[in-house]
């Protein structure tokens, strides 16, 4: 499957992902998918209407068995918080109450620093039709919620633990610059590379004609050059843009002669086949 690598070291761990009673197994497997990319591994699922295990949500995990086959059943939402020190609610409405609400970045960075610190965390989603109840946020300790459009906040559940999975894992990087991969350190070439390329073309634009007048030449070749040092080309990048350049003068359009080659004189004649 794309993006995936099974010699490179598995990231697991991190809060648990707790799932109040979901319905279809497919989102549960979305779920773990979710997880699996940003590095969680603990799923807790209160009650699944379809029972567990699911074989739909195997299939729509795509790959991320060990987040499946690691997840805990359990018959109440108490039960499922219960060796928990510190859990965020998620939801989507504002709610009752004097909880303290934050938005996913900061609830990222406050669960990055709980659980460096030993603490075991966990993030509460809600019901696919109808979220969390009341009575449930009342057992979390804080409230997260995104900035999603006033007229349009549904979030599937998978989406909604995606989000979240990206904000923990992002609290992690030495910087929120950071990137998986770089693109390799490119060299720029030497000027006598970039002049030789400049010669080439601007050789070429004369014997086609392109320069009409000498201060419209200037002109344009000030131009060219200003255009071909902007990107900081690599020596083998010269090299590429010269066999291209050096190809048109092998071959001309149809009627026409490619430059440096006279019209034979009258006295020529040439062979016949």
């Amino acid at each position: 499957m794309a993006g995936t690598d099974r010699n490179r070291d598995l990231i697991t761990g991190g809060p648990a992902i707790i799932l109040m009673e979901p319905q279809l197994g497919e989102n549960i497997g979305m779920v773990a998918r979710a997880m699996a990319n940003f590095g969680l591994s603990n799923l807790r699922i209160v009650n699944p209407r379809d029972g567990w295990p699911n074989d739909k949500a195997v299939s729509a995990a795509a790959g991320a068995s060990h987040v499946i086959d690691g997840a805990v059943v359990f018959g109440s939402l108490p039960e499922a918080l219960a060796d928990l020190k510190f859990v965020y609610a998620t939801t989507a409405r504002p709610r009752d109450g004097h909880k303290m609400v934050r938005g996913p970045v900061e609830a990222g960075e406050v669960l990055r620093s709980r659980e460096d610190a030993g603490e075991k965390t966990g993030l509460l989603f809600g019901r696919e039709r109808i979220g969390l109840r009341n009575w449930e946020i009342s057992l979390t300790d804080e409230i997260v919620t995104f900035p999603v459009n006033p007229a349009y906040a549904s979030l599937n559940i998978a989406q909604a633990v995606l989000l979240m999975s990206y904000e923990w894992m992002k609290s992690g990087l030495a910087s929120p610059h950071q990137t998986a991969f770089d693109t390799e350190a490119v060299e720029p070439a030497p000027k006598s590379d970039l002049f030789g390329l400049f010669e080439q073309i601007e050789e070429g634009l004369d014997a086609r004609g392109y320069f009409r007048s000498e201060t419209k030449r200037m002109k344009a070749v000030d131009n060219l050059r200003a255009v071909l040092t902007r990107p900081g080309f690599s020596t083998d990048e010269i090299n590429v843009l010269r066999g291209l350049f050096a190809s048109f003068d092998r071959f001309s359009r149809p009627g026409q002669r490619a430059p440096g080659h006279g019209a034979k004189s009258d006295g020529d004649e040439g062979d016949e086949a």
